[in-house]
Protein backbone atom coordinates (compact mmCIF):
# COMPACT_ATOMS: atom_id res chain seq x y z
CA UNK A 1 0.00 0.00 0.00
CA UNK A 2 1.50 3.39 -0.84
CA UNK A 3 0.23 6.47 1.42
CA UNK A 4 0.23 9.72 -0.08
CA UNK A 5 -1.50 11.83 2.82
CA UNK A 6 -1.89 11.47 6.10
CA UNK A 7 -5.32 12.45 7.89
CA UNK A 8 -5.22 13.11 11.97
CA UNK A 9 -8.07 13.39 14.22
CA UNK A 10 -7.66 16.15 16.32
CA UNK A 11 -8.99 15.82 19.74
CA UNK A 12 -7.30 12.85 21.51
CA UNK A 13 -4.70 12.37 18.96
CA UNK A 14 -3.11 15.60 18.38
CA UNK A 15 -3.91 17.52 20.98
CA UNK A 16 -5.56 16.69 24.99
CA UNK A 17 -8.27 19.60 25.26
CA UNK A 18 -9.83 17.58 27.16
CA UNK A 19 -9.80 20.14 30.04
CA UNK A 20 -10.79 22.95 27.72
CA UNK A 21 -13.86 21.19 26.26
CA UNK A 22 -14.50 20.52 29.94
CA UNK A 23 -13.69 24.12 30.66
CA UNK A 24 -16.52 25.32 28.09
CA UNK A 25 -18.97 22.84 28.87
CA UNK A 26 -19.11 24.11 32.50
CA UNK A 27 -19.16 27.96 31.34
CA UNK A 28 -22.39 27.15 29.05
CA UNK A 29 -23.94 24.75 31.58
CA UNK A 30 -23.41 27.31 34.34
CA UNK A 31 -25.10 30.46 32.45
CA UNK A 32 -27.94 28.41 32.27
CA UNK A 33 -28.32 27.38 36.23
CA UNK A 34 -26.86 23.63 35.62
CA UNK A 35 -24.04 21.69 37.31
CA UNK A 36 -21.48 21.25 35.84
CA UNK A 37 -18.87 17.90 35.59
CA UNK A 38 -15.75 16.69 36.19
CA UNK A 39 -12.81 15.93 33.84
CA UNK A 40 -13.19 12.23 33.99
CA UNK A 41 -16.39 12.26 32.61
CA UNK A 42 -16.29 14.62 30.44
CA UNK A 43 -13.47 13.33 28.96
CA UNK A 44 -15.56 10.16 28.31
CA UNK A 45 -18.33 12.18 26.52
CA UNK A 46 -15.38 13.29 23.59
CA UNK A 47 -15.05 12.70 19.90
CA UNK A 48 -18.92 12.90 18.85
CA UNK A 49 -18.79 17.17 18.62
CA UNK A 50 -20.05 19.68 20.46
CA UNK A 51 -23.35 19.40 20.23
CA UNK A 52 -23.70 15.51 21.09
CA UNK A 53 -21.47 16.54 24.07
CA UNK A 54 -24.18 18.88 24.92
CA UNK A 55 -26.86 16.42 24.53
CA UNK A 56 -24.87 14.19 26.79
CA UNK A 57 -24.91 16.44 29.97
CA UNK A 58 -28.28 17.85 29.19
CA UNK A 59 -29.23 14.06 29.78
CA UNK A 60 -26.98 13.47 32.58
CA UNK A 61 -27.92 16.13 34.73
CA UNK A 62 -31.52 15.25 34.10
CA UNK A 63 -32.26 18.08 32.12
CA UNK A 64 -34.90 18.64 29.16
CA UNK A 65 -32.14 17.44 26.25
CA UNK A 66 -35.04 17.75 23.77
CA UNK A 67 -35.34 21.32 24.23
CA UNK A 68 -33.82 23.14 20.68
CA UNK A 69 -33.87 26.28 22.70
CA UNK A 70 -31.62 25.33 25.05
CA UNK A 71 -29.47 23.48 23.01
CA UNK A 72 -28.92 26.16 21.18
CA UNK A 73 -27.99 28.70 23.60
CA UNK A 74 -25.75 26.14 25.55
CA UNK A 75 -24.29 25.50 21.85
CA UNK A 76 -23.55 29.41 21.55
CA UNK A 77 -22.10 29.59 24.86
CA UNK A 78 -19.84 26.77 24.44
CA UNK A 79 -18.25 27.65 21.09
CA UNK A 80 -17.65 31.53 22.27
CA UNK A 81 -16.03 29.76 25.12
CA UNK A 82 -14.23 27.69 23.24
CA UNK A 83 -13.28 30.67 20.86
CA UNK A 84 -11.73 32.70 23.96
CA UNK A 85 -9.84 29.74 25.09
CA UNK A 86 -8.68 27.30 22.53
CA UNK A 87 -6.12 25.70 24.67
CA UNK A 88 -5.45 27.06 27.61
CA UNK A 89 -6.05 24.29 29.80
CA UNK A 90 -5.07 21.34 27.20
CA UNK A 91 -1.49 20.90 25.39
CA UNK A 92 -0.45 18.77 22.61
CA UNK A 93 1.07 15.61 23.31
CA UNK A 94 4.96 14.56 23.62
CA UNK A 95 6.03 13.91 20.52
CA UNK A 96 3.38 15.28 18.09
CA UNK A 97 5.02 18.56 16.58
CA UNK A 98 8.23 16.34 16.40
CA UNK A 99 6.11 14.03 14.12
CA UNK A 100 4.38 16.90 12.14
CA UNK A 101 7.74 18.42 11.86
CA UNK A 102 9.61 15.54 10.28
CA UNK A 103 6.62 14.68 7.97
CA UNK A 104 5.08 18.03 6.71
CA UNK A 105 7.84 18.11 3.78
CA UNK A 106 7.13 14.09 2.80
CA UNK A 107 3.15 14.76 1.79
CA UNK A 108 0.07 16.70 2.81
CA UNK A 109 -1.17 16.09 6.06
CA UNK A 110 -4.85 17.05 7.03
CA UNK A 111 -6.94 17.40 9.90
CA UNK A 112 -9.95 15.72 9.96
CA UNK A 113 -12.17 16.14 13.28
CA UNK A 114 -15.90 16.12 14.53
CA UNK A 115 -15.26 19.31 15.92
CA UNK A 116 -16.92 22.56 13.68
CA UNK A 117 -14.43 23.82 11.20
CA UNK A 118 -13.93 27.45 12.83
CA UNK A 119 -13.44 25.66 16.22
CA UNK A 120 -10.78 23.36 15.37
CA UNK A 121 -8.36 25.77 13.12
CA UNK A 122 -8.88 27.96 16.98
CA UNK A 123 -7.52 24.79 18.26
CA UNK A 124 -4.49 24.25 16.18
CA UNK A 125 -3.64 28.07 15.57
CA UNK A 126 -3.45 28.11 19.73
CA UNK A 127 -1.46 24.57 19.28
CA UNK A 128 0.95 26.27 17.40
CA UNK A 129 -0.36 23.11 15.00
CA UNK A 130 -1.80 24.67 12.06
CA UNK A 131 1.01 25.60 9.88
CA UNK A 132 1.99 21.80 9.56
CA UNK A 133 -1.48 21.22 7.58
CA UNK A 134 -3.03 22.20 3.82
CA UNK A 135 -6.71 21.64 5.13
CA UNK A 136 -8.93 21.25 7.79
CA UNK A 137 -11.92 19.25 7.61
CA UNK A 138 -14.19 19.74 10.83
CA UNK A 139 -17.53 18.51 10.90
CA UNK A 140 -20.11 21.52 10.46
CA UNK A 141 -23.04 19.48 9.64
CA UNK A 142 -24.46 16.51 11.73
CA UNK A 143 -24.19 14.60 8.10
CA UNK A 144 -20.45 14.87 8.48
CA UNK A 145 -19.87 13.60 11.29
CA UNK A 146 -17.46 10.49 11.82
CA UNK A 147 -18.19 7.77 11.83
CA UNK A 148 -19.77 9.00 8.46
CA UNK A 149 -16.93 8.99 5.62
CA UNK A 150 -18.03 12.32 3.96
CA UNK A 151 -14.72 14.15 5.61
CA UNK A 152 -12.32 11.56 3.96
CA UNK A 153 -13.84 11.70 1.09
CA UNK A 154 -13.97 15.09 0.32
CA UNK A 155 -10.18 14.76 1.62
CA UNK A 156 -9.28 12.32 -1.09
CA UNK A 157 -11.18 14.37 -3.58
CA UNK A 158 -9.63 17.98 -2.62
CA UNK A 159 -5.94 16.53 -3.36
CA UNK A 160 -6.79 14.35 -6.18
CA UNK A 161 -5.97 10.82 -4.52
CA UNK A 162 -7.57 7.09 -4.80
CA UNK A 163 -8.74 6.65 -1.23
CA UNK A 164 -7.24 3.56 -0.49
CA UNK A 165 -3.80 5.98 -0.66
CA UNK A 166 -4.99 8.21 2.53
CA UNK A 167 -4.20 6.83 6.00
CA UNK A 168 -6.35 7.83 8.52
CA UNK A 169 -4.67 8.60 12.43
CA UNK A 170 -7.07 8.64 15.03
CA UNK A 171 -8.28 7.28 18.84
CA UNK A 172 -11.70 6.55 18.39
CA UNK A 173 -13.72 3.99 16.72
CA UNK A 174 -15.58 6.48 15.39
CA UNK A 175 -12.07 7.14 12.91
CA UNK A 176 -11.46 3.58 12.32
CA UNK A 177 -15.34 3.26 10.86
CA UNK A 178 -14.85 6.72 9.00
CA UNK A 179 -11.85 4.83 7.51
CA UNK A 180 -13.46 1.81 6.90
CA UNK A 181 -16.59 2.83 4.76
CA UNK A 182 -14.16 5.63 2.86
CA UNK A 183 -12.07 2.92 1.98
CA UNK A 184 -9.34 4.45 3.84
CA UNK A 185 -6.40 2.36 5.75
CA UNK A 186 -6.52 3.58 9.67
CA UNK A 187 -4.07 3.78 12.47
CA UNK A 188 -5.27 3.56 16.28
CA UNK A 189 -3.13 5.84 18.72
CA UNK A 190 -3.16 4.17 22.09
CA UNK A 191 -2.59 7.74 23.75
CA UNK A 192 -6.20 9.04 23.09
CA UNK A 193 -9.63 8.71 24.16
CA UNK A 194 -11.14 6.34 22.80
CA UNK A 195 -8.53 3.30 22.24
CA UNK A 196 -9.73 1.29 25.15
CA UNK A 197 -13.06 1.04 23.25
CA UNK A 198 -11.82 -0.71 20.56
CA UNK A 199 -10.81 -4.47 21.07
CA UNK A 200 -8.20 -6.01 20.28
CA UNK A 201 -7.27 -7.09 16.57
CA UNK A 202 -4.25 -8.29 15.42
CA UNK A 203 -5.18 -6.56 12.11
CA UNK A 204 -5.63 -3.29 13.17
CA UNK A 205 -2.28 -0.98 12.91
CA UNK A 206 -1.79 0.31 16.97
CA UNK A 207 0.89 3.07 18.23
CA UNK A 208 1.46 3.73 21.63
CA UNK A 209 3.63 7.09 20.64
CA UNK A 210 4.52 9.19 17.88
CA UNK A 211 7.53 8.20 17.23
CA UNK A 212 6.00 4.84 17.33
CA UNK A 213 3.53 6.00 14.11
CA UNK A 214 7.04 7.26 12.28
CA UNK A 215 8.50 3.47 12.49
CA UNK A 216 5.39 2.39 10.96
CA UNK A 217 4.94 4.38 8.57
CA UNK A 218 8.39 3.66 7.43
CA UNK A 219 8.57 -0.48 7.52
CA UNK A 220 8.05 -1.81 4.23
CA UNK A 221 4.96 -3.50 5.20
CA UNK A 222 2.90 -0.22 4.49
CA UNK A 223 5.44 1.37 1.12
CA UNK A 224 5.33 4.80 2.88
CA UNK A 225 6.63 7.47 0.71
CA UNK A 226 6.41 11.38 -0.04
CA UNK A 227 3.57 11.93 -2.56
CA UNK A 228 6.43 13.31 -5.54
CA UNK A 229 8.30 9.90 -5.37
Amino acid sequence: MLFKAIAFDLDGTLVDSAPDIAHALAVALCREDLPGFDLTTVRGWIGDGPDVLIARALATCGAASNDPALRSRLRVAFDAATMSTPLVHGSVYGGIEALLAQLKDKLPLLVVTNRPTVLAKAVLSMAGLLPYFSAVFGADTHAQRKPAPFMLEAAALQLGLDRRHLLMVGDSPADLQSARTAGCSAVLVNWGYGAAHVPPDPGLWRVDTPSDLTQLLESADLGFHPLTS
